[in-house]
């Protein structure tokens, strides 16, 4: 059983599976993966040259891995303003924050320019506090961005946040113009049509089973090898387990979902009728939206880690935090407690320790490229990613190829099983700390220090 947004996609669209490679061929270009990340870089690289030869493989079909089963919620990098700016100084900063929500608009231009039907929204977003101790969180990173001008946020009048939010859980709230919700199996299967149309090969149920590197690199799959001038690996939490001088960049971890009933009726007496995003100020955020036909997707981020990189079985199975997210629904939505869910599922998430994908080069020929670590927040980046790994193919001189972003990981996660286990601490102390807060109580001090371990990135684990 896929996840419901792939499901629905596959259902509504009369796609017929591309071939696996069952022979030795040459390209100019080898893609492996068939995610957002893979798609975009092979649809701008054929876009800025239609003259070259680009392959795709992919293990499964396009869209399997997480681009087929995220929250939906495209959001800018304008939250992660005090990272960008620790990382990469104020002006690639504020450069990155702007092109973040570039991309936003980008991806629905795209979606009309060749007639995606997505269920592209470019409604806002609504970052919230849901308690005491969240009030003012967003205040500080809405003053920086005030202070560079590049801020898209206003606060909004309890009245109204309510409104949007169509919860009275919401206590306070800022809105952003600049974000948008989307169907993310529509989206990343409307990117594979028009990668085909524009002539690019793509090679489903092909997984790589091995990389020689040199000039040029040869991939090597089940049935066949592609023999490439240049390789984009673009497999995202998959990066972990392919190759072992990535295992300690990323931790994988679940993002959890569900999706109820369609009920419009409900949405209209609760207010819930725009495509605005919604995301509470918790660690793990809490993140909503609804849907066209009248639905709400709830999900919440940080609740399976795996040891050591490995794609665990959960991954692919129904969200085994059903419970904890039916009755979270329930609270922010009383009138919609006793709608059925629909279906529930969950995925991997490569969180990096700074909160943000990264990019670079591999080997010492300087032909194979690589972007992950997009920490749960990747339907508006991936467009960015997209962006980086053609220029870098293309070996263009612009702002993303002398970007900070290609240098590769910025940090490492100790080995394991400190790894692991120091997650699972982490983790343990901030549900603590974020149920006392819940009742108005003061967390423990350690439960609030070992949260700051996670909290440094920023909100995560909503896209």
């Amino acid at each position: 059983m896929r996840p419901y947004w792939l499901d629905q996609a596959l259902k509504n669209q009369s796609d017929t599976p591309c071939p696996p490679l069952r022979q030795n061929t040459r390209a100019d270009v080898c893609i492996v993966g068939g995610g957002y990340t893979g798609l975009w870089t092979a649809i701008m690289l054929k876009e800025q040259n239609p003259e070259l030869d680009v392959v795709i493989v992919e293990a499964d079909i396009c869209g399997a891995g997480a681009s087929g089963r995220n929250g939906g919620c495209a959001l800018s990098w304008s939250a992660k303003y005090f990272t960008l700016e620790r990382l990469f100084g104020q002006a690639e900063a504020v450069r990155l924050v702007k092109a973040s929500e570039d991309s936003i608009r980008a991806i629905g231009d795209f979606c009309r320019q060749y007639a995606v039907d997505a269920d592209y929204r470019l409604d806002g977003t609504l970052y919230t506090a849901t308690n005491r101790a969240q009030q003012g969180s967003t205040d500080a990173v809405v003053a920086a961005l005030e202070r560079n001008g590049i801020n898209s946020f206003s606060r909004c009048p309890l009245p109204d946040l309510q409104r949007m939010a169509g919860s009275t859980r919401h206590i306070e709230g800022w809105f952003s113009p600049a974000a948008a919700s989307v169907q993310p199996g529509k989206l990343v299967r409307g990117l594979r049509r028009v990668a085909l149309e524009l002539g690019v090969r793509i090679y489903e149920g092909t997984p790589m089973t091995g990389l020689e590197q040199g000039l040029p690199a040869t991939i090597n799959t089940p049935g066949g090898q592609v023999v490439a001038n240049r390789v984009v690996l673009a497999i995202n939490a998959w990066m972990a387990r392919a190759f072992p001088e990535f295992s300690r960049s990323v931790a994988i971890v679940s993002s959890d979902m569900i999706i109820t009933e369609p009920r419009p009726d409900l949405l209209e007496r609760i207010g819930l009728t725009s495509g605005v995003t919604v995301l509470d100020s918790r660690i793990f955020v809490h993140y909503y939206h609804n849907t066209p036909d009248g639905r709400i997707m709830l999900g919440k981020g940080g609740n399976t880690f795996a040891y050591g990189g490995r794609i665990l079985p959960v991954f692919d199975q129904p969200s085994p935090y059903k419970g904890l997210l039916r009755n979270t629904l329930a609270e922010f939505f009383p009138d919609f407690a006793d709608v059925d869910i629909a279906a529930t599922w969950n995925g991997p998430s490569d969180r990096s320790v700074t909160g943000l994908p990264f990019f670079g080069r591999m080997g010492a020929s300087g032909n194979i490229f690589y972007g992950f670590g997009y920490s749960g927040s990747g339907v508006g980046p991936c467009h960015m990613g997209g962006q980086i790994l053609s220029s870098l193919v293309l070996g263009v001189d612009n702002p993303w190829t002398r970007s900070p972003l290609v240098q590769g990981p910025l940090g490492h996660f100790p080995p394991e099983p400190i790894r692991y286990l120091g997650s699972l601490m982490v983790r343990n102390a901030i549900r603590r700390k974020e149920h006392a807060e819940d009742h108005n109580l003061r967390p423990r001090r350690l439960d609030v220090r070992l949260a700051k371990f996670a909290a440094a990135a920023g909100k995560s684990d909503k896209g």
